[in-house]
């Protein structure tokens, strides 16, 4: 295999790159947020202030939660996850 970039087994992805899109998930999402405290975004989004906090500093957000965010915040979530197109719809 030298010489061979390795692939996540289920998906076919390359790790490296899943990780990097992983890793820029958190920064995005803190650029969404803007200025605002994350306790009055959480609020905002109807979620405790920790998920956020979680979710900027590398867990990654449920469903229910990335849903809500482009609904609300009007983004893309091919933008917030992928890096791709434009943040705003």
């Amino acid at each position: 295999m030298a010489g061979r970039t390795k692939k996540n087994q289920s998906s076919g992805v390359p790790k490296a790159l899943l990780e990097k899109q992983k890793k820029l998930v958190p920064l995005r999402l803190a650029q969404v947020r803007g200025n605002r405290s994350q306790r009055s975004f959480a609020k905002e989004l109807g979620v405790f202030q920790q998920n956020v906090n979680r979710y900027e500093t590398g867990t990654t957000p449920h469903a229910d939660f990335l849903i809500t965010l482009a609904l609300r915040e009007n983004i893309s979530l091919d933008w917030l996850l992928l890096g791709k197109g434009r943040s705003k719809k």
